[in-house]
């Protein structure tokens, strides 16, 4: 009776917190979630900075984070504090808004700095999450970090990865999703060999709940064989072994370093795995499961209903870790649909429902995209939800040690992690992008764990014969599968967008502005901040006023060049030495040009707009 008592009383205390928390994200004076809310919509219903008073925005305060890599992800708000977030060492800040942002309280973890090194694309954080009291922080080295919300003392932390000093390459990068009584959180470094999962920890105690891995048998990657579907089909036994050769899924990549949904109807969480490992395609015949897909997980157990596989066997590092957006009703033929919406790295805009994981879209959202044809959308085909791949730009078709030119998008995709934003009032999405294309050798490489596993060598540039820049803002169509409007930028949008009731978009650029624009795209407002914007602006309300607040300081694989000392012969040298051994070019530009997983040459003129800084702005009307 004591034991029925204490678990009645336990599970109460999990729903309190799980109603606290849709509450408060429900709640629009606060930004209680990374993504906003459960739909990833980065939506706000605050209005009272508009289309016809954005462009009186001033600077209201800031606040210098003390920390000069790539910005990723956005500060929480909740109530009158403030959670603001750095890069490695991963500091976290709790500042008072009704006090000048006085600094309520400051944790910074002791971590092993190994992990910098096995950071590929930067050590970018995405930010903490908050549920039942607690600010959930996923540091570097993959630990799991809940602290007292008001105190910032440690209330329980737990390894997420087998090691957390650097030398199997796991790291932790991940904004956490907090879910019911459970902390979401996936791993970093595929290229590396890493072998992606995604882990529920209970809230409360940090105890593991689940673990579900991308590739491997299906007690591992929580698949029933007969009831985990794939466009309809069961997917059949093992399906994350026997797509791959040998035991090459033990080092498969497939790691889960993106954005997650959750519906709460369906107790669905929605996620997408990244890359497999080698880059070389030639090294792992197979569709390579479950790389590059979309996974649909009950929140409880771990278990897929369905999945979808965007781009089997990839050839260009088309990572599927984009997030997913929650729409309901979307009409689509005729037909009121709930769905999910992803824009991938591959360059295709997918519309799926949510419930059955159906096809119902697949169109390129930039034209540029060449890699593939289409996506065949016939379910009678054999060839159904698969992308028709062009053999000039196959990667494997045209050999290992053969320098494939001209693909597009470059390897870091069409958008990569910075996320997009949907309007219900327009019912549109707003979306950036990359407008970048590559040339991509493969060459064999072997694993030795603790060391890179790419096995190509990359060289990225603006796509050519365009507007000569380097990025799109567009607003999107997910029913029709078509581009309403795009905005030209001169280089990627690397930013998180925010669309607000009161018919403003926001997003920022690597050159540090910050931009509003209205429903059609004209621009109401900008301001250059003190470095590049990687940070997804977000927006509250405190003491009867809204504000905008947006991290700035240049980094993640875009801004590499400049985060990691690269643009210099002695930085590129190093790096090329450590990732491509042997391979590393002897040419001084070459080696430049391709350093960063090719992101340093195709973005150097970087360095003529901006630099590094640490910035938390926040921007507001006039009083």
């Amino acid at each position: 009776m004591a034991a029925a008592g204490v678990l009645t009383a336990t599970l109460a205390g999990n729903a309190m917190a799980n109603d606290e928390l849709k509450a408060l994200a429900a709640d629009s004076k606060n930004w209680a979630m990374p993504t906003g809310d459960y739909a990833n919509h980065r939506y706000s219903k605050l209005s009272q900075i508009n289309k016809d008073n954005a462009k009186d925005l001033q600077v209201k305060w800031t606040f210098s984070t003390g920390v000069l890599r790539g910005h990723e992800g956005g500060p929480l708000v909740i109530g009158d504090v403030m959670y603001v977030h750095t890069p490695f060492p991963n500091i976290v800040y709790a500042l008072d808004l009704k006090n000048e942002g006085k600094i309520l309280w400051k944790y910074e973890p002791k971590q092993d700095p190994n992990v910098i090194a096995i950071m590929c694309c930067d050590t970018v954080n995405r930010g903490p999450a908050y549920g039942d009291g607690k600010i959930i922080l996923y540091q570097a080295d993959t630990t799991v970090t809940a602290l007292d919300a008001k105190t910032g003392k440690v209330a329980w932390q737990v390894q997420n990865g087998e090691k957390k000093d650097g030398s199997l390459s796991e790291s932790g990068t991940s904004a956490p999703m907090v879910v019911k009584d459970k902390v979401i959180v996936g791993i970093s470094g595929a290229e590396y060999g890493v072998r992606g999962h995604l882990t529920a920890y209970n809230l409360s105690d940090g105890k593991r709940a689940w673990r579900a891995y991308s590739t491997g048998p299906d007690s591992e990657t929580l698949i029933d064989p007969e009831k985990t579907t794939h466009l309809g089909k069961p997917v059949g036994k093992d399906s994350g072994m026997n797509t791959w050769e040998g035991e090459q899924w033990k080092t498969g990549g497939g790691t889960t370093w993106g954005w997650y949904a959750y519906d709460p109807e369906l107790n669905l969480i929605y996620y997408g795995t990244g890359n497999p490992s080698t880059w070389n395609p030639n090294q792992r015949p197979g569709d390579n499961r479950w790389s590059m897909t979309i996974f649909a997980r009950d929140a409880d157990t771990g278990m897929a209903k369905w999945a979808y596989q965007m781009t089997p066997h990839d050839e260009w590092d088309y990572d599927g870790v984009n997030e997913m957006i929650l729409v309901d009703d979307m009409e689509i033929m005729g037909q009121p649909r709930d769905v999910l919406v992803h824009f991938d790295r591959n360059g295709f805009a997918y519309t799926l429902d949510r419930t059955s994981g159906e096809l119902l879209v697949a169109k390129k959202y930039d034209p540029t995209v060449n890699w593939a044809t289409e996506v065949v959308m016939d379910p009678k085909s054999d060839k159904y939800g698969r992308p028709q791949v062009v053999d000039q730009y196959s990667t494997e078709h045209n050999g290992e040690d053969v320098n494939t030119t001209g693909v597009c998008p470059a390897a870091l995709g069409t958008k990569d992690q910075q996320p997009a934003t949907y309007s219900p009032k327009t019912k549109l999405f707003y979306v950036p992008t990359n407008h970048v294309c590559m040339d991509y050798e493969p060459y064999r490489v072997s694993y030795t764990a603790g060391q890179a596993y790419v096995g190509a060598t990359v060289n990225m540039y603006p796509t050519p014969n365009s507007h000569g820049g380097m990025g799109n803002f567009i607003a999107w169509d997910a029913a029709k599968g078509e581009i309403v409007w795009s905005k030209p930028e001169p280089f990627s949008v690397w930013s998180g967008a925010l669309a607000t009731e009161g018919d403003v978009i926001f997003y920022g650029t690597l050159e540090g502005y910050i931009k509003a624009v209205d429903m059609q795209g004209n621009e109401l407002y900008k301001f250059k901040t003190p470095s590049g914007i990687i940070g997804n602006i977000n927006t509250f309300e405190h003491g009867g006023k809204q504000y905008i607040a947006v991290l700035s300081g240049v980094g993640g694989w875009a801004g590499i060049g400049l985060a990691g000392g690269l643009l210099g012969a002695e930085g590129a040298a190093a790096w090329q030495q450590a990732v491509a051994g042997e391979r590393a070019p002897t040419e001084e530009s070459q080696s430049i040009a391709t350093a960063g997983l090719g992101a340093v040459g195709g973005y150097a003129a970087l360095a003529e707009y901006t630099t590094l800084g640490g910035q938390l702005t926040v921007f507001g009307l006039p009083d």
